[in-house]
């Protein structure tokens, strides 16, 4: 699957992308903010895009938001540290097809993304 990893922290981004890459998936895109995702998102369509919610700028729900506006298919996975049932409802209203609490295993991020 091509995936794309949007996250304010290069280690993270990296660590992901290793995972991603062991299980066979392609990484098309890295972003470290929600403006990069969203001009990443509309030039390649990544197949699923892994998006973190606290970023510096565009909070992940922003660019959420604003990707499923122009392109309601979109299959976004939020990454977030906040462990708030509120706010994974706030998430999965908004769009996101699933939510990835941190810090995760691999075996999470392996069941997240064998639901796509």
């Amino acid at each position: 699957m091509k995936i794309m990893i949007v996250d304010d922290n290069t280690l993270t981004r990296s660590m992901i992308k290793d995972l991603l890459t062991e299980m066979g998936h392609e990484v098309t895109n890295e972003a470290e903010n929600g403006n990069e995702a969203i001009q990443f998102y509309k030039q390649q369509r990544p197949e699923l895009t892994l998006l973190d919610m606290i970023m510096p700028g565009k909070t992940g729900l922003e660019t959420l938001v604003e990707i499923k506006g122009f392109d309601p298919e979109a299959r976004v996975v939020m990454v977030t540290a906040v462990q708030q049932d509120s706010m994974t409802q706030q998430l999965l209203e908004a769009g996101a097809a699933a939510v990835l609490h941190k810090p995760f295993m691999y075996a999470e991020l392996e069941a997240v993304l064998k639901k796509f």
